[in-house]
């Protein structure tokens, strides 16, 4: 999908987070269609469900919800390392379904306490923006990743070829963050897995999608 927007497809469920405006991110966001769209917060990049075909439930703040055969747990978090005075406020979420679980961290832009991650709980696989200016930087970013050590780690929110210049020109690429992690990493057109596929030695893996 692009930017920070992944689709996410279970046994009972399809899912979409954060659907964009592509003339505003400059990315064609594709014809699509979910059961359940989740919105970190309420900015153009991240907040378009409109353009998701046959969504069931939008969800667009913290609370906990059962959809489809998918928990959803929905985190208060901050936009910015401010409290919220700059961009206002982020929902981390929590998706649970087959026995695994995954975070899509938004557009968070502070480290995170010890009382969140743990209301985070056990993440399997860990969707964090690495690209700095609006949101955690590489380095900031890899020291969230390492707090909440998931199995595998997939970067959102970086500098990419056709992004919209005017908007995000800052942004750093995801290079900058592999260089901070230093973890193995894999580039796939998609990622596919399922609980009985993680072992329990392997360690970290940084899994970076194609076309982001």
């Amino acid at each position: 999908m692009g930017h920070s927007s992944f689709r996410i497809k279970t046994k009972t469920a399809t899912l979409v987070t954060d659907p964009f405006d592509s003339s505003y991110v400059g990315l064609k966001f594709p014809k699509t269609e979910a059961d359940i769209v989740t919105v970190s917060h309420d900015h153009s990049d991240h907040n378009q469900a409109s353009v998701v075909d046959g969504v069931k439930k939008i969800i667009s703040g913290p609370g906990e919800y059962e959809i489809s055969g998918v928990s959803i747990i929905g985190i208060p978090s901050y936009h910015d390392s401010k409290s919220g005075t700059e961009r206002g406020k982020n929902t981390i979420y929590v998706y649970e379904a087959e026995g695994l679980r995954l975070a899509h961290l938004g557009d968070l832009g502070h480290g995170l306490d010890d009382e969140v991650v743990d209301a985070m709980g056990t993440i399997d696989i860990l969707l964090i923006p690495v690209g700095g200016e609006f949101t955690l930087g590489p380095k900031e970013a890899a020291e969230v990743a390492a707090k909440i050590d998931p199995w595998f780690i997939i970067p959102m929110h970086y500098q990419t070829q056709g992004l919209n210049s005017g908007n995000f020109s800052k942004l750093k690429p995801v290079e900058d963050f592999l260089k901070e992690m230093g973890a193995p990493t894999e580039t796939l057109p998609k990622f596919s897995i399922k609980k009985e596929d993680i072992l329990e030695d392997q360690g970290t893996k940084v899994v970076v999608l194609q076309g982001r």
